[in-house]
């Protein structure tokens, strides 16, 4: 009966303990004794690279590392520790040149690169760049107390601060002003920190990492204070230079403390975790049963790398070595959960194991039992098959990016979940996290959209699962019927297809430090908004996807903010100068708002393929490019699976591409030889190419040779090569088709008098839109309007058609000869949805074909309508009516029954104060049900309460909203309330919710009725 929590949860209340004994001393309730600030310098002594300063009975320490990479410790009691030892640094090559001076009131120890002046009364750091410009610079000299060691340095008039790892629900903007908590504390919502990391950057171009396992707090105000819970203090620092600082700081400390693995290539496709032994929530069954979800995978055509058979506490397993046998069989491979530790790890590696999954319930208390434990998985997978370690761990430290994913942990599926993991994934890239992900909608609650909106951004970070066993469902992509399933399916295939892009990137992340997903102030530094709300809620996969999920039950997304530069919206090929920012993008369920860098040069798999197993050497090889200037992408390839790419067997190929930086012109495509070797590697390959021009180019060479002109889509999806320009395909876009080419050799495509992207007189093309709201009844005739816009040149010959779901009628529009430039022209075209059309949201597509600045062109818009079903015509029951939506905090809303366990119609007779009810509502907060009543009903009445099953707590608001109105709110009300009668005009009203919220931060035993939940209609 109550919400949310899985027995993990005495887990961590006794690891918190645990914790609070290993990290030391402190809290936030006990009284901190003054600090001590250490006092002047009174010895200096220097020793190569290193210098050691005494201040009283207090000694410094500076050594450097590299030209642009220090430490500085100090010892209190002038005794250095270094309680992390080797576990987190690694070994680091010889130390650079360096010298010293005295300076009267200073000391300056300097490399080829870095000045730090140490001053002497009191000793007090600064650091400057080479080239004299600052750094940092501490207002007053290093502090302690018996709890904690403190540093404060100066804050820049527009210094921004990033780091600390994952941060819930912030991170991708600035911290500046903010406070920051560093240490594990087992928060997975909002506002938690798990898999935290004691290492910041600043937009001033430098970076600290504290070399330790103590928690920490960092205040970014100013001054900037950051502390540690320890009575010592070691620090690194890392000076950026030139306009990438921020990734430099980046590579650096991910060069002291480990570059991110390089996961499997299946380890980059979605994963499947359960119980699959004795599972308490879905009844007896056996490991073996994995097998048939992993058929659903396969009869659905949807890709799947990986599944956890024994995600559950105290699920083990059985027939291990034939469960993974017959994964492999379906293109899968097998991972576990480690939830008894490690020492059976080897015989399950033979057995077939491929992904470590481990979790609080063994890591234990401490950063370094965490750390270790995801060391030893990675190692004990690598040291018993010739695979790559694949580890996921929900709690983690600096240093960690070398062997795992950083999982954010258990949550429940809603909107407000997706809302605040957007900002996370993106902010841990800042700390060189380069794998970090949530489970696709949660472990619990969750509904049909929540999870299709959910899995369609996170097909753009490098890794993600999607977990079942603990939600009223099963949380499959294909569980949920049309039209989820197809979007999902198409998502899924999206990220199996850009495996090329996502791979090359993982790969340079092992050289770099920085992961896919990014924030975009680390590729815009100088935008003002980049560090701001303004892109919270959006982030950059890559160099050339901004991604900008839909956190919200709705069907627009507003606030996309695009930075400076053109960018093509990736499903219309409509484009937009930054920087800007747009409002009432139509999203429909199918659409992920997504744009794309103009100058982008994207690796793919065609052919939507289910697994990266599908691929052969023979398979093509396809570019999508978004011409403008001169850009390039580097392909990396290796055999996807085993370790031998670090002992050089793997290959490199660079495609170039010259275009206009505007308007007309010739596009060169330059694909170079694969310069490498590799078990599996293509000798030669067929290639296709996508080029996003705008305008069909007068003629396509490969080489010397021209390729033949194609007229018709059939006759280029049946020809062996050749191009064909499709100006109904996102603008209009050439498809060129190459026969197979050696890959020890180049070669050159060139697309004769076409143009960047945009077309050669950019904005030329008119643009759709389609006003919000439209509301059509099942079986009857209605109008869609469509808002046709002219470029900058006229449109003429403007034809108006919908794309509509099986069964629909549409009429198309009478054509319009002509739409003055930058004019708009509304268009009804006629449109009757299918009688058995399913109430809820539709997507249509709709086409305006016209004419504009010589070229036939194309313009396109998805967007949604919502099919209504047949509004009441006499009183009745709120249970009885369709629900367009039914969100709900703990399994799902019940119709005349309580909310009850997590399960469908597991509920009971609902009871309020002793009354049972035949008629009504059981829900769970957050709840949030949808009906429609098309202005035909006057009133609305029921009785509320937390049902009786509650036995007394809870607590809980209920209220009424009509047509974006709120129209009635309760009290609060617990479950010792008394019943709370409703009586709510609603005359009028098209669109009733009934909601119930949270009012207590805790959703245990939050079961509210609508008892006797009733409309008066006529």
């Amino acid at each position: 009966m109550q919400s949310g929590m899985r027995t993990r949860a005495a887990v961590v209340g006794a690891l918190l303990g645990l914790l609070a004994v290993f990290t030391g001393p402190g809290s936030a309730q006990s009284a901190e004794p003054p600090p001590t600030t250490v006092g002047n310098v009174t010895g200096f002594a220097a020793e190569g690279s290193v210098y050691e300063l005494a201040a009283g009975p207090a000694r410094a320490r500076v050594s450097f590392v590299t030209a642009e990479t220090f430490r500085i410790e100090l010892a209190p009691d002038g005794k250095f520790t270094d309680p992390a030892g080797r576990d987190i640094v690694l070994p680091q090559g010889p130390p650079p040149a360096t010298h010293w001076y005295d300076r009267g009131d200073r000391y300056e120890l300097a490399s080829a690169e870095v000045t730090l002046r140490a001053y002497k009364a009191p000793l007090r750091f600064e650091a400057f760049r080479a080239d004299g410009s600052r750094l940092w610079s501490e207002t007053k000299g290093l502090t302690w107390n018996q709890d904690r060691t403190t540093q404060t340095l100066a804050r820049g008039a527009d210094e921004q601060f990033y780091g600390a790892g994952m941060q819930n629900g912030r991170g991708n903007t600035s911290h500046r002003g903010k406070t920051v908590e560093v240490g594990v504390d087992y928060n997975w919502n909002d506002g938690g920190h798990p898999n935290s990391v004691p290492f910041y950057l600043s937009s001033a171009g430098y970076g600290v990492y504290r070399n330790t396992y103590a928690p920490g707090t960092y205040v970014f105000g100013e001054p900037v204070t950051t502390s540690a819970r320890e009575q010592r203090f070691d620090a690194y620092y890392f000076a950026g230079s030139g306009s990438d600082a921020l990734k430099d700081v980046i590579g650096q400390y991910t060069a002291l403390t480990g570059k991110p693995f390089l996961p499997p290539v299946y380890g980059l496709e979605i994963g499947d975790a359960d119980c699959y032994l004795h599972n308490a929530n879905r009844g007896e069954r056996h490991t073996l049963d994995a097998l048939k979800v992993a058929d659903g995978y396969v009869q659905n055509d949807m890709p799947n790398g990986w599944m956890l058979v024994n995600d559950g506490y105290g699920c083990g397993y059985e027939n291990l070595a034939e469960t993974a046998t017959s994964l492999q069989q379906r293109k899968m491979q097998l991972g576990l959960w480690t939830e008894d530790g490690l020492d059976k790890l080897a015989d399950q590696v033979k057995a077939g194991q491929r992904v470590a999954k481990l979790d609080v319930a063994w890591v234990g208390a401490g950063y370094k039992f965490a750390l270790d434990g995801c060391k030893d998985a990675y190692a004990g997978i690598e040291a018993n098959s010739d695979a790559r370690g694949f580890t996921w761990a929900p709690e983690s430290w600096s240093g960690a990016q070398r062997c795992g994913v950083q999982w954010s942990g258990d949550q429940s599926g809603t909107w407000e979940y997706i809302r605040w993991q957007i900002p996370t994934y993106a902010g841990a890239s800042m700390s060189g996290l380069a794998y970090t992900t949530g489970d696709v909608d949660g472990i619990f609650g969750g509904s049909a959209k929540t999870y299709t909106r959910d899995l369609q951004w996170k097909m753009f970070l490098p890794v993600t699962m999607t977990m079942d066993g603990w939600a009223a469902n099963d949380k499959q992509p294909f569980r949920y019927g049309e039209p989820y399933t197809s979007v999902n399916r198409d998502y899924l295939k999206l990220h199996e297809s850009l495996l090329p892009y996502i791979y090359s990137h993982a790969h340079r992340a092992t050289k770099t430090g920085v992961g896919l997903a990014r924030p975009l102030v680390l590729e815009y530094p100088d935008d003002p908004k980049a560090a701001t709300e303004a892109a919270k809620y959006e982030f950059l996969s890559g160099e050339d996807f901004l991604v900008a999920p839909v956190h919200q039950d709705a069907v627009e997304r507003d606030g996309v903010y695009l930075p400076e530069g053109t960018w093509i919206d990736y499903w219309s090929g409509r484009t937009y100068e930054g920087p800007v920012t747009v409002d009432d993008y139509s999203a429909p369920l199918d659409t992920l708002p997504l744009f794309v860098r103009a100058g982008a040069t994207v690796p793919m798999w065609p052919g939507g393929i289910r697994s990266y197993a599908d691929r052969t050497p023979g398979s093509p090889l396809a570019w999508d490019i978004y011409p403008q200037g001169t850009s390039s992408f580097e392909l990396y390839e290796d055999d996807g699976v085993t370790r031998a790419h670090r002992t050089g067997q793997y290959a490199t190929q660079r495609a170039d591409v010259r275009a206009p930086k505007r308007g007309a012109g010739d596009v060169t495509v330059r694909i170079g030889e694969s310069r490498g070797a590799f078990a599996g590697k293509s000798a030669a390959r067929p290639y296709q190419f996508t080029v996003h021009t705008g305008d069909a180019p007068s003629g396509v060479t490969l080489g010397e040779r021209k390729l033949p002109r194609l007229t018709t889509r059939s006759a280029y999806e049946t020809a062996a090569q050749g191009w064909w320009y499709d100006r109904d395909d996102r603008g209009g876009v050439v498809k060129v088709k190459t026969a197979e080419q050696r890959t020890d050799r180049g070669f050159t495509l060139t697309l004769k008098d076409t143009s960047a992207v945009g077309g050669a007189v950019p904005g030329a093309a008119a643009t759709l839109a389609v006003p919000t709201g439209r509301e059509l009844g099942a079986g009857t005739p209605g109008t869609v309007a469509v808002d046709v816009t002219a470029g900058s040149r006229d449109a003429t010959g403007v034809e108006v058609s919908l794309a509509a779901p099986a069964g629909w009628q549409v009429t198309p529009a009478a054509p319009v000869a002509r739409i003055p430039a930058g004019t708009t022209r509304r268009v009804e075209v006629s449109v009757t949805p299918a009688k058995d059309a399913k109430p809820g949201e539709a997507t249509l597509t709709a086409t305006g074909r016209h004419r504009s600045a010589g070229q036939d062109r194309t313009a396109v818009q998805r967007f949604a309508v919502g099919v209504m079903p047949e509004p009441p015509a006499t009183a009745s029951w709120a249970g009885d009516l369709v629900w367009l939506t039914s969100t709900n905090g703990w399994g799902p809303p019940e119709r005349d029954r309580s909310n009850g366990e997590s399960g469908a119609n597991d509920g009971r007779t609902l009871t309020l104060a002793g009354k049972t009810y035949e008629k009504g509502i059981g829900a769970h907060a957050d709840s949030d049900i949808e009906v429609y009543l098309g202005g035909r009903c006057t009133a609305f009445t029921a009785d509320v309460g937390i049902d009786d099953e509650i036995d007394g707590y809870g607590e809980v608001a209920f209220s009424i909203e009509a047509d974006g109105k709120v129209l009635w709110t309760s009290p609060k009300i617990t479950g010792a309330s008394t019943t709370l009668p409703v009586d709510v005009d609603v005359t009028g009203a098209r669109h009733v919710r009934l909601r119930i919220t949270d009012t207590n931060g805790s959703k245990s035993g939050d079961h509210g009725d609508w008892a006797a939940a009733r409309f008066a209609c006529s």
